[in-house]
């Protein structure tokens, strides 16, 4: 590789090839020099080795306009897959860069339907993790795809197109439909150049529209679009520690933190609770830790109280999930201001759902009441403010079908015991032994 660079060349393209197992990405410019670097991402297991056919696979790269050279220059901290061969290659890319017409956005046009996320696709059913949240955020409308029908020769492309402003939303609507063909899509989305730069420019793009609350339909749709690639980067073994570690969910945060009830802010908070979910139902405790650091739990509790019904499933099982962890309950119990917090969200959200019956909802309700038992501070303390509709016949019916749910709260009501003399009904007030001094060391 040569290490001096012609400042005057032109990039001119970059070359994907085979290299063994894994590929090889080549950044060549019009003076001849060519800057090899070797690829982290190994090629798909159902990938022959003539899958290529021996010959490269070439994608050109538009410039970028000047607004995203700061979000490039950063990507090297975010997906670390490349050497530092790939910084070189940033700067003499970045260099022409100012030489260039600022391209203008093309707006495809949506229907307004495909703003809207199918909620099967959210949450899944059965066993004793049912109403997980799914690894995907569907489109409703869009076309289903196959494990099969995705090669490398059609993804390695669309990615390359990402750092391409002018391309960008089409393409993140085209691999927002077909994420689940491409086992390598989150481990290619992170390692290749721009690309994670590029999504976090489409969520940091909003923030604007958030208060005043001006978010639109079609921009909803599109950064939800981002926000499924980005889940996919999240729930992949090879690329969490590495999402997290980039500490890319705090992006997600302020989404979560909106209040607005119209539909755009709605599917824009589910989504970006799908990612946190995703994060969650890996059980990792690296994910957990880094949750309770950001303080997750606030945010979900708001979104409990005041969101849509499958808004409030969805983060109410990431709270679940984070009491499932030890480190989440003892975060949870260590003082009583926590515990009183996440009690009283929970106890509201039951008396709604006497009045509208959720069974997803009510199962994981019940789950954290349950976890919470297994501190015995938490239990004293649920004995006294248990919701009195959880004890009696209240939810009878509708759970009349749903055994799993029956059984945990049987199991709740054998451990809590009976409500304390005296305790009032479903009070949040009464915490029993829970100390108000002391918390979790950080």
């Amino acid at each position: 590789m040569t290490d001096n660079v012609n400042n005057g060349a032109e990039f001119v393209h970059h070359i994907i090839k085979k290299d063994g197992d894994r590929y090889q990405i080549s950044y060549e410019y019009d003076d001849g020099i060519i800057i090899i670097v070797p690829s982290h991402i190994p090629m798909a297991s159902n990938m022959s080795n003539d899958s290529i056919g021996g010959s490269s696979i070439y994608a050109s790269i538009n410039n970028n306009n000047n607004n995203n050279a700061g979000l490039l220059s950063s990507n090297n901290s975010i997906g670390s897959g490349f050497s530092g061969s790939l910084s070189q290659h940033q700067q003499h890319h970045q260099q022409h860069q100012q030489h260039q017409q600022p391209p203008s956005n093309i707006s495809l046009h949506m229907n307004n339907a495909a703003s809207l996320f199918s909620t099967s696709s959210m949450l899944s059913s059965g066993g004793a993790g049912a109403g997980a949240v799914g690894s995907s955020v569907q489109p409703v409308g869009a076309v289903p795809t196959t494990a099969s029908s995705g090669g490398m020769e059609e993804l390695l492309p669309l990615v390359m197109q990402l750092t391409n402003p002018e391309q960008r939303e089409g393409v993140l609507l085209e691999l927002s439909k077909k994420r689940e063909s491409f086992s390598d899509l989150a481990p290619i989305l992170w390692h290749s150049v721009g690309t994670v730069s590029a999504l976090l420019q489409e969520i940091v793009s909003i923030y604007p529209l958030l208060w005043p609350p001006t978010l639109t339909a079609h921009a909803s749709n599109r950064v939800c679009n981002a926000l499924a690639l980005l889940q996919c980067v999240a729930s992949h073994p090879d690329t969490r520690s590495l999402f997290l570690a980039a500490h890319v969910p705090l992006y997600l945060y302020p989404f979560l933190n909106t209040q607005s009830k119209s539909r755009p802010f709605e599917y824009l908070r589910l989504t970006s609770l799908g990612v946190i979910g995703a994060l969650v139902k890996m059980d990792d405790p690296d994910v957990i830790n880094f949750l309770l650091q950001t303080e997750i739990i606030p945010l979900c509790l708001r979104i409990m109280e005041s969101g849509s019904e499958l808004s409030k499933t969805v983060a109410t099982f990431i709270v679940q999930k984070v009491l499932l962890d030890e480190m989440g309950l003892s975060y949870v119990c260590a003082t009583a201001e926590r515990f009183y917090a996440v009690s009283t969200v929970l106890n509201n959200m039951i008396g709604l759902l006497t009045v509208s019956p959720s069974v997803r909802l009510l199962k994981h309700i019940v789950r954290c009441y349950l976890r919470l038992s297994d501190n015995v501070r938490a239990r004293d303390a649920l004995r006294q403010c248990l919701p009195m509709s959880l004890r009696d016949e209240t939810f009878a019916p509708a759970l009349r079908d749903d055994l799993t749910v029956k059984k945990w709260l049987s199991q709740l009501l054998s451990v809590v015991g009976p409500p304390v003399e005296g305790a009032a009904n479903g009070g949040g007030n009464a915490l029993g032994g829970m100390s108000l001094s002391g918390g979790l060391g950080s």
